[in-house]
């Protein structure tokens, strides 16, 4: 979901519906809405000279895609081997079930009930497919079951909701957390530092180069948007709807009711750490 309109960093021309990295290819699914962007990202990944895939978010049920998504793959040499999921919302895992039918594939996720035919996926996980190397990173805060996948060897990030392509995310309470994600978001930041990542491939919108101005970015929106709600309570607007008609009345009315997740987390947040309710 988008409440901004400016990111840092550029977008990289045809990173969505095509190559963004030189282990990463992207295939679009045609599920474009107010809080998908253009649509789900799809990510192939695999190691050059390898015959072997890994996918990241196979997307929603749809038999198109899920079908282009294989084509794609075969057309580049490549066999898919595993399916890994960053989070369980319908626009990224809907169509997992059926493309694990269509692959033969074990689905990895941080939720057990999302898992087909294999092991789960724990936090400083590996995974290694066809001389691939992928680390698992818990990021929890869109959801609690929100995971990043680093790929070292591209200096890159794959983000699912956590971070987007363009915008920024709802923190979808209360499977979301506030605090979780104010600390994932910290944690991509020290990645992006201390192992030289620079690029962002997001579950929604177009691949962006600058992964650590993107990541201070979200944190120093965050910390407006909680400052925001917090003088809006202060100043005596008392439920999540009201507050959002106050300090979300920049953003399309579309987007309210997903805007009214956020502001509920961000309630939680200032009433856990004893800003508000005294």
């Amino acid at each position: 979901m988008t409440y901004a309109t400016d990111l840092p960093g550029r977008p990289r021309p045809g990173a969505v519906g095509g190559p963004a990295t030189e282990r990463a290819v992207c295939v679009l699914a045609p599920n474009p809405s107010v809080m998908t962007l253009d649509g789900t990202n799809t990510w192939i990944v695999s190691e050059p000279g390898s015959d072997l895939a890994v996918v990241i978010d196979p997307g929603p049920l749809d038999e198109t895609h899920l079908q282009t998504v294989v084509s794609t793959a075969e057309s580049a040499g490549k066999r898919i081997a595993l399916t890994l999921l960053t989070h369980g919302h319908a626009d990224h895992s809907g169509g997992a079930a059926r493309f694990a039918e269509l692959t033969g594939t074990a689905v990895r996720a941080l939720d057990p009930a999302l898992r087909l035919g294999g092991e789960g996926l724990g936090i400083g996980d590996v995974v290694t497919t066809g001389g691939l190397e992928l680390h698992v990173l818990s990021t929890p805060g869109h959801t609690a079951d929100s995971l990043c996948f680093h790929l070292p060897a591209d200096g890159a990030v794959f983000t699912g909701d956590t971070v987007l392509g363009r915008g920024t995310t709802i923190v979808a309470h209360p499977d979301g957390r506030l605090g979780d994600y104010l600390d994932s978001l910290r944690r991509l930041r020290s990645l992006a530092v201390d192992e030289h990542v620079t690029t962002v491939l997001p579950g929604h919108g177009p691949v962006l180069d600058d992964a650590q101005g993107v990541v201070e970015y979200y944190l120093v929106h965050r910390a407006k948007r909680l400052a925001q709600v917090e003088t809006a309570v202060e100043n005596g607007h008392c439920t999540a709807a009201e507050v959002v008609a106050h300090v979300y009345a920049d953003v399309d009315r579309a987007l309210w009711p997903a805007a009214e997740l956020s502001v509920r987390a961000q309630l939680d947040y200032l009433d856990e750490h004893g800003l508000i309710g005294e």
